[in-house]
């Protein structure tokens, strides 16, 4: 039958100890040919932050089969809870990066300056991971007042809202980038499949954050010390598979598909290198500059006073006559060989 409370643990049942030892090899693994995809690609920037999400994963992964044999570990159950949850909204900061550098590939058709979208949305991060990381050691942390405890998991609900609400915004300017590109008869494949790739880690990334948020609202008001019924808790609480699925096995999706479709098979390696509006000619040019202070380009990210101003429109490179193609900084590309450029 399963699903009941196991004395003394923390967790509310007895971890699998097998599961962990999986999960901590399989992350490693992917980790381990992200490192090496960032050396092969040289992609560091748009690249690096998989391999410390690994980091997170492998290290969260092994404390828990460590609390598989110890579940009564006040410790050892807020480390893994800190270290698996702490590595999703950086998986999402960086998808916010990646969408950055495909704007950077088409910056005409792009809704916002391809700079201010890591910026801006690296900034709401921030704000997440700080949430994330002092809810779940206030929530897990039972030793603590049931107000701090009330706190963490406040704290945890605000972090997985804003993550929902960013997530749409996110995929809206995807979206209306993707579209203009369309309507504009941009069907190049390297473009399109980048595009795609981001999209399906979205929608993992989303699907385990609904997740989260269903998880801790079904909590919200229990306390092990009110004498509650544990059995009266949601099967999300009491079934282990329920984390495995939701959790490890997105996460774990999102990371190998990232193996397989890394975003440098797609895209140039500088974001100086745009797509010409023909659609399949890669050109030089001198980069999408911002000059504007760093706090405002986070206030204003679409830079809509430069808009009122006629500012933007100067900055137009690629209707500059010195990028239009004629001076020899061209490169036609066929489609079909964009995919095995790297």
């Amino acid at each position: 039958m399963g699903g009941e409370y196991v004395n003394g643990s923390i967790f509310f049942y007895a971890p699998n100890k097998g599961a962990p030892v999986f999960f901590a090899l399989a992350f490693a693994l992917s980790g381990a040919y992200h490192a090496y995809q960032c050396v092969h690609y040289n992609s560091w920037k748009i690249t690096g932050l998989y391999v410390f999400c690994s980091m997170l994963f492998v290290g969260g992964f092994i404390v828990r089969e460590l609390g598989a044999f110890d579940y009564g570990d006040l410790i050892k159950y807020i480390v893994t809870i800190c270290l698996v949850y702490a590595a999703p909204p950086l998986l999402e900061l960086a998808n916010y990066n990646i969408l950055g550098r495909i704007l950077y590939y088409v910056p005409y058709h792009s809704p916002v300056h391809p700079g201010r979208v890591i910026t801006t949305f690296g900034f709401i991060s921030i704000v997440v991971e700080a949430l994330n990381g002092n809810g779940a050691s206030l929530s897990a942390n039972q030793s603590l007042p049931l107000w701090r405890q009330d706190l963490g998991r406040n704290l945890l609900k605000a972090a997985l809202l804003i993550q929902v609400g960013v997530i749409g915004l996110f995929l809206l300017l995807a979206v209306t980038f993707h579209r203009r590109c369309r309507r504009a008869g941009i069907t190049h494949a390297g473009l399109n499949n980048a595009l795609y790739t981001l999209y399906a880690s979205t929608a993992l990334l989303a699907t385990r954050t609904i997740y989260r948020v269903v998880e801790y609202w079904s909590i919200a008001d229990f306390h092990y010390e009110e004498g509650l019924d544990p059995m009266t808790l949601s099967p999300i609480i009491r079934y282990e598979w329920f984390f495995y699925v939701f959790e490890a096995a997105l996460m774990l999706c999102n990371n190998v598909m990232l193996n397989i479709r890394h975003p440098r098979r797609f895209l140039p390696k500088s974001t100086k290198t745009y797509l010409a509006q023909d659609g399949v000619t890669e050109i030089q040019g001198p980069g999408y500059d911002d000059k504007r202070n760093f706090f405002i380009t986070i206030l204003d990210p679409f830079d809509l006073y430069g808009t009122i101003r006629g500012r933007n429109k100067a900055e137009r490179f690629w209707e500059n006559n010195g990028f239009d193609g004629s001076n020899g900084q061209r490169q036609k590309l066929a489609n079909e060989n964009d995919l095995e450029a790297a």
